[in-house]
């Protein structure tokens, strides 16, 4: 019997390994699947095990088990179904309301449209004040507070919006000291608006990312030292598009 030329023989062994490997990674998302569907314990923040909050958190873990997904954090929970073009232009339109009201109740805010999780359009709020903080601070500031209570009127008028608040840091500390930093400056916010009548339940994450995602690329920058609120369409939100009455 003839022996396989050594490039064939090369050849097959690398797909043989291929083949494993994609045997292993298939066997690993079905292992997060099973986990996650046999019920997870709920967590304020998030949703129970088959609802949204699983879904996000199995897509993360399947992301990043097959696709190796290093993005930045996403915004809302990925609902685990497709959302059809019609419910996304419907939930559109509301978002351009939401936005069109935070706009003309609260001063100083930049106010967008971006997309959340599940391709829907969502609104980002960040106030010109930056809701700004001194060097290693989480206090909030006068002007702050005066702009985060008109804000959370405007969430109570939209309580079916889901939100979502995300604190930094500039890059003058190292991540030891930052991301904790920035999670106390997300929590501030978040237990102002609480203060002021938003629910619990509406604010569903509340996280630190120390310096990333910089707005100016400077190492001491007052503008980076901020918390970004978002608003997306909550799972009631979406059902009510998918029915006609939103």
């Amino acid at each position: 019997m003839c022996e396989q030329p050594e490039q064939n023989i090369l050849q097959d062994k690398t797909f043989k390994i291929i083949h494993i490997m994609k045997n292993l990674k298939t066997m690993a998302a079905a292992l997060c699947v099973a986990t996650l569907v046999s019920g997870c314990a709920t967590n304020q923040g998030t949703y129970s095990a088959g609802g949204a909050g699983a879904g996000a958190v199995l897509g993360g873990i399947v992301g990043n088990i097959i696709g190796k997904n290093t993005k930045g954090t996403a915004i809302g929970a990925a609902i685990g179904a497709a959302v059809g073009a019609g419910t996304g232009a419907i939930i559109g339109r509301h978002m351009d309301k939401v936005k069109e009201q935070t706009q003309a109740q609260v001063d100083n805010a930049k106010v967008e449209t971006v997309k959340d999780a599940n391709g829907l359009s969502c609104v980002k709020v960040t106030f010109d004040s930056g809701i700004l903080f001194a060097t290693n601070s989480s206090d909030l500031n006068a002007s702050a507070k005066h702009d985060l209570t008109k804000f959370a009127g405007v969430l109570r008028q939209n309580s079916d919006c889901d939100v979502a608040i995300q604190g930094y840091t500039d890059a003058s500390g190292n991540d030891n000291i930052n991301i904790p930093l920035s999670e106390r400056r997300a929590k501030s916010v978040s237990n102002y608006l609480r203060s002021q009548g938003v629910s619990s339940a509406q604010i569903r994450t509340v996280e630190g990312l120390g310096s990333s995602n910089p707005i100016e690329n400077k190492r001491v920058s007052q503008a980076n030292r901020r918390v970004e609120v978002y608003m997306y369409a909550s799972k009631e939100m979406i059902n009510k598009a998918n029915n006609g009455n939103l």
